[in-house]
């Protein structure tokens, strides 16, 4: 599980991480799925109970990726007012987080992925992704490069952490075509 986690970490952080890091998190992670208990024991610090919707890897994951490859937030202005942070003053973005304010959630995420398909087209551009079981927010996303999507999407399933284009889902709980 380990190499699929490291592998799962590397393609959603986009260049984002430090490679040490990506292994850390999934040493950490693959430790915490195999043996839970021992896991917290050694790990006392650690602020997890067995009320969590996810399981203890998948929050080591979860817990462990920067705000600059894990964006939560409330509503569509805020995701998308970190996901310009994220890239800093570099990358200048047409749209513009107070543009969604008003704008339905179905119009708003379009908008923010036909942006974010436009950034770096020899990758295929970037699919903002919902990931895992948000805890404290309403949204909470990673993107990823179009052409890495279909192995995110696999390495997903194979590790039991929930992964879903945002758009498509969002499309399916508003079932809209």
């Amino acid at each position: 599980m380990k190499e699929q986690l490291t592998e799962l970490i590397r393609l959603i952080s986009s260049g984002c991480m430090r490679e040490e890091d990506i292994l850390r998190v999934a040493d950490e992670a693959s430790q915490a799925y195999a043996d839970p208990q021992a896991f917290l024991q050694a790990n006392a610090d650690i602020n997890y109970d067995d009320d969590f919707p996810i399981p203890l890897g998948e929050w080591v994951v979860v817990g462990s990726l920067p705000d600059t490859v894990l964006f939560q937030a409330d509503d569509y202005p805020q995701l998308f007012a970190q996901i310009v942070a994220s890239f800093g003053e570099s990358v200048s973005f047409v749209l513009k987080p107070k543009q969604l304010g008003k704008t339905e959630p179905l119009k708003a995420l379009n908008r923010i992925q036909v942006q974010m398909g436009s950034l770096y087209p020899e990758k295929g551009g970037y699919v903002l992704v919902d990931f895992s079981e948000p805890l404290d927010d309403e949204l909470q996303a990673v993107l990823v490069y179009r052409e890495d999507l279909p192995r995110v999407m696999q390495l997903a399933v194979e590790v039991g952490i929930y992964a879903e284009p945002a758009l498509e889902a969002l499309k399916v709980q508003s079932h809209q075509p």
